[in-house]
């Protein structure tokens, strides 16, 4: 089901990114196509750019869901649907085919960081703790898997909480994941590390990535952390991130949540005006 471009994806990501394509084979994900709802042309912070995006998704559900209609066991069809749901913002239906593919194979269960994010905006934030948790077992160097953890244990518990729990990590992670996890661990700022990335000597497509994942967390601790105004600043700039968009793997399901994010923010904000 994996398009060479995911595989390539992934090497291009090192360690990690073998690491996270082996957890998404044994999820059966199809998600790679995601980046295919997605046209460069598009402005999916616009309205015209959101309604059609909603449309694709729309139509993609409805496709896989008769699909499963005709074929109730496959694995992969309840993958896919469940990543349509999600990037549709519609958390409890997302929930429920992540939770249908642990049924069908429980062995994945472990590596299914998909689901804790769904548990996350499900407002289900034990229940993401959980799966944080058992990742951690799954993958010792993905400091991504411990800022979830981190993010649901303020939403659960209160930040100090979080930030004494947050879990430790002995091996080196892709960057620019070591300063984002000093960021939550209170150490740097979201602008020391935006300057760091800044300064730094990077080719294009290295910077372009290593500040799509800073605007995106920055973004997300912001959000936890009721700075709402900066937060939709930062979503904004993540989802406005080319790399992001059109990585696929991984990465693109990440440029979801942070699409995702920034409209539930945004919408929240002309609500209250």
């Amino acid at each position: 089901m994996f398009r060479p471009s995911c595989f390539l994806a992934a090497k291009h990501l090192g360690r990690f990114g073998i690491m996270m394509f082996m957890a998404w084979m044994a999820c059966g994900v199809a998600a790679c196509a995601a980046d295919l709802l997605v046209e460069k042309a598009d402005d999916v912070l616009s309205d015209a750019g959101r309604e059609k995006l909603h449309a694709r998704l729309d139509e993609a559900i409805g496709k896989l869901t008769a699909d499963i209609e005709r074929s109730p066991k496959t694995f992969d069809l309840y993958s896919r649907r469940g990543d349509q749901r999600f990037f549709r913002g519609q958390f409890a239906e997302a929930i429920q085919d992540y939770e249908k593919m642990v049924e069908l194979r429980p062995e994945t269960e472990a590596s299914h960081w998909r689901r804790g994010i769904a548990y996350f905006y499900a407002e289900r934030y034990k229940d993401a703790i959980r799966q944080w948790d058992l990742y951690s077992t799954f993958d010792d160097v993905d400091r991504e898997n411990g800022i979830w953890r981190f993010l649901s244990q303020v939403k659960a518990h209160d930040v100090k909480t979080a930030r004494d729990g947050l879990l430790k990590y002995k091996k080196d992670d892709r960057e620019p994941f070591p300063d984002v996890y000093a960021m939550f661990a209170g150490k740097l700022s979201g602008d020391e590390m935006i300057t760091r990335i800044d300064k730094a000597s990077l080719s294009k497509d290295e910077r372009e990535k290593r500040l799509f994942y800073a605007h995106l967390y920055v973004g997300l601790l912001d959000v936890v952390e009721d700075r709402r105004n900066t937060a939709i600043k930062h979503l904004r700039e993540s989802t406005s991130n080319s790399w992001g968009r059109d990585a696929g793997y991984g990465p693109n399901y990440m440029w979801h949540v942070g699409r995702l994010h920034h409209d539930l923010l945004a919408r929240t904000a002309k609500v209250d005006k």
